[in-house]
């Protein structure tokens, strides 16, 4: 019997490892006969625009590990019943047993719905990506770990920036959506006391404009400068954008200049100098040798679904269970996919300080082995003659 694998969402940094792993596993399994990749994802399998991947060398397969974003291509296409029956139909058409769906919460109901239609007819295994973090069921999602990074190292190198030349306030602009572990990651770089972020802001909690030009004022006033991280999809107390312009998507309007939008009323507010930067979707296609974790639990959950599905599972994504205990493992389990795609996995309260404008401890202990080391720069020592 065939399989095929399907990219759904966003690309990731990591999720071509994913991939690797299912060729690589699947050529071991006696029971694939063949594996496909669809083009461009949902789209290319209804197209029947397939990708031979047990043809490709294994040279190429490792190359293609270790690089970013997607090589098979994906698609944000939305499923209803006439796309199911067509996957289904298609499917058998071309021996088709095991499914491979690779996504983030919207992939998932996909694939939860292709499953439930599909009974003993089609495995359907999901296997976990996202940037955001916000998968259930699993402690992390492959991607998150490299793009946490990514944000990490921006806000460092602007907060060099912010540092030697003071007197403005920036703002960065962190991808997420709904989910604050993106931004909360720009922590990681802080080894002084007045090292950047000075501000982290999450999507969870409403941020009245009133309290934002508070903490800016008074951060401000003690450093001269100002650095605030704060997630794509912030919303005010009224549970609007600060009138930022906002584009209606699959999941829902997203403010397309909220950085922009900040500064500017820090700006006329506060009389300050104030701008934004947005690194924006570099950050899921961002490579880095570092770190490496990420690639291999990638690559780690392609293996996983393959495995899965040869021991006769269905409806289930697999997901990364971290050990108990100072030392960081994870081993690969499963979950059904109706759990995983029936909410988000937002950034935790007890995680967000009292004033919602930082990070816990707690956060760190987290993220630190997933993200690694990120060094800072080094500084003249204060000596003044």
């Amino acid at each position: 019997m065939k399989a095929i694998l399907v990219h759904s969402g966003g690309p990731t940094p990591v999720i071509n490892a994913s991939m690797a792993g299912v060729v690589e596993e699947a050529r071991q399994q006696s029971a694939i006969t063949g594996l496909y990749g669809a083009a461009f994802g949902l789209g290319g399998l209804l197209k029947e625009q397939f990708v031979d991947l047990f043809a490709q060398s294994a040279e190429t397969m490792s190359t293609i590990a270790d690089s970013p974003s997607s090589a098979l291509g994906t698609s944000r296409l939305e499923v209803g019943p006439a796309e199911i029956d067509q996957v289904l139909r298609i499917c058998r058409g071309h021996d088709i047993r095991y499914l491979f769906y690779t996504g983030g919460n919207g992939s998932m109901a996909a694939a939860a719905q292709i499953a439930s239609a599909a009974g003993d007819g089609l495995q359907v295994i999901g296997i976990p990506k996202t940037i955001d973090n916000d998968l259930l069921e699993t402690d992390h999602t492959p991607g998150y770990a490299t793009t946490a990074r990514f944000f990490a190292c921006a806000v460092r190198d602007i907060g060099a920036d912010n540092r030697t030349l003071p007197g403005q306030v920036e703002f960065v602009e962190v991808l997420g959506r709904n989910a604050g572990w993106l931004v909360a990651a720009t922590s990681l770089v802080r080894h002084h006391s007045d090292d950047a972020p000075h501000l982290v802001y999450f999507p969870e909690v409403r941020l009245p404009l009133e309290q934002l030009l508070d903490d800016v004022d008074r951060v401000f006033g003690r450093l001269g400068r100002c650095v605030v991280a704060v997630c794509e999809g912030q919303l005010d107390q009224r549970g609007e954008a600060f009138g930022a312009d906002e584009r209606a998507g699959s999941r829902g309007k997203l403010a397309m200049n909220l950085g922009h939008r900040l500064a500017t009323l820090v700006g006329e507010r506060l009389k300050l100098r104030a701008r934004s930067e947005k690194p924006g979707l570099l950050g899921r296609s961002w490579w880095s040798d570092e770190p490496r974790l990420d690639r291999a639990e990638a690559r780690l959950c392609g293996v996983a679904a393959v495995r899965a599905a040869c021991e006769g599972r269905s409806g289930v994504m697999v997901t990364l269970v971290r050990d108990p205990g100072p030392a960081y493992h994870v081993s690969p389990g499963l979950a059904p996919l109706e759990k995983v795609a029936s909410g988000e996995r937002l950034f935790p309260a007890e995680w967000r300080n009292a004033a919602g404008n930082d990070v816990m401890p707690a956060f760190r202990d987290y993220v630190a082995p997933l993200a690694g080391t990120i060094p800072s720069y080094p500084r003249l020592n204060d000596i003044h003659i």
